[in-house]
């Protein structure tokens, strides 16, 4: 299995890979195929397939904040089972980023990553791939190490409506599995910073955000 790195839309694998994301997420997830034009091309974001015999059987996105010291796994897909996909992904985009907060002279703090709760919204059947099932999902990303930042989460829909998109939560795999609160600054700075490229901002996401920016810290709680 290779693991390759798609930088512009004209790559022929970059149309598997949209289609196996139309096949999986919901309509609000999904950026529009002309829209990723820009994103491959920025440097700080980094988007992955893994290749196996010609085909694309997973990918995963992530970014690394140098300034936060902080990564985000905007999404990882399984393609198909048998193959060790998931693990595949989760040990190369690690390494990576590793390497990436080594350049920056830093150890990496942790990582960012919206995660389902199939235990509020059950719609979900990411194309009925087994392995994209939300509930095997959050306890993969359980033993991972993520955990569960102890606010009502919501995030601007990427269809770019204003709407406001429920049943996730943010979650954050701390490279310390001992911590249990992270700071409430650096989730505003994040989030804000995550999102500017959205103009049409939800007023519940807004609201969120203010009353994060009145805390000091927030709980890590385990999924």
């Amino acid at each position: 299995m290779e693991y390759i790195r798609i930088q512009h839309i004209d790559n022929p694998l970059f149309a598997k890979m949209h289609r196996l994301m139309q096949e999986v997420f919901p309509p609000e997830e999904v950026l529009d195929y002309d829209l990723w034009k820009e994103p491959l091309e920025d440097p700080s974001i980094r988007v992955f397939v893994a290749v196996h015999e010609g085909e694309v059987v997973g990918a995963t996105e992530y970014r690394y904040y140098p300034d936060m010291n902080v990564a985000m796994t905007d999404f990882t897909i399984i393609g198909r089972e048998g193959l060790g996909v998931g693990r595949f992904l989760a040990k190369k985009r690690e390494k990576d980023l590793l390497a990436l907060a080594a350049e920056n002279g830093k150890s990496l703090y942790g990582m960012f990553a919206e995660i389902y709760d199939p235990y509020r919204v059950e719609e979900h059947a990411f194309g009925g791939i087994k392995p994209m099932d939300p509930y095997v999902r959050r306890e993969v990303l359980s033993h991972l190490g993520y955990k569960r930042t102890n606010f009502a989460y919501v995030h601007p829909s990427w269809q770019n409506d204003g709407e406001a998109v429920s049943g996730l939560d943010l979650g954050f795999m701390p490279m310390d599995e001992n911590q249990d609160f992270l700071e409430a600054d650096l989730i505003v700075t994040f989030l804000k910073r995550y999102y500017a490229v959205l103009p049409e901002k939800p007023q519940a996401w807004l609201d969120m955000v203010e009353a994060l920016s009145s805390l000091e810290k927030v709980e890590l709680l385990p999924l």
